[in-house]
Parts: C-alpha cells; sequence; structure tokens
C-alpha cells in the first residue's frame, strides 16, 4: 500500500513541475529567461489556460492526497 502511494506521490510530483513550468509567467523576471516572453505572442489561447490550470489543481489535489495518505501510514 505504501509503495503504490509513494509511487502515485513521485509521479505526481513530476506532473506537478511540469504542469507550473508550462503556465505562461505574468511579469519579467525568470519566466522570460526560459522562453517565457516568446511562447506568449504564440499561444495563449484562454481555454487551453483554462484547462491547464483546472489540470494543475487536480494534480495538486491527489498530490495533496497522496501526503496525508503516506504521513497516516507511516505513523509511529
Amino acid at each position: 500500500m505504501e509503495l503504490g502511494i509513494s509511487i502515485a506521490l513521485i509521479l505526481a510530483s513530476l506532473l506537478m513541475i511540469l504542469l507550473v513550468l508550462l503556465h505562461k509567467g505574468k511579469g519579467g523576471g525568470l519566466s522570460d529567461m526560459f522562453g517565457g516572453g516568446f511562447s506568449s505572442n504564440f499561444g495563449g489561447s484562454s481555454v487551453v489556460e483554462r484547462n491547464l490550470d483546472r489540470l494543475t489543481v487536480i494534480t495538486g489535489v491527489i498530490w495533496f492526497i497522496c501526503i496525508v495518505a503516506l504521513g497516516l501510514l507511516v505513523r509511529p
């Protein structure tokens, strides 16, 4: 049981990192260094952004549930 939750936590963590990096930067700074200014000229469909936001929130909820479940299972 712990192994399955640990694997789900690792996958959710990696997916969360990817999804956060896919978000469009809101201002100057480090996001422009990785192509934020370039991608904002070509992409930016509001439907795509809303779907990306929803997927990020769902992944965050799954990540949180995995953390709580592991915390309850590994309790001394």
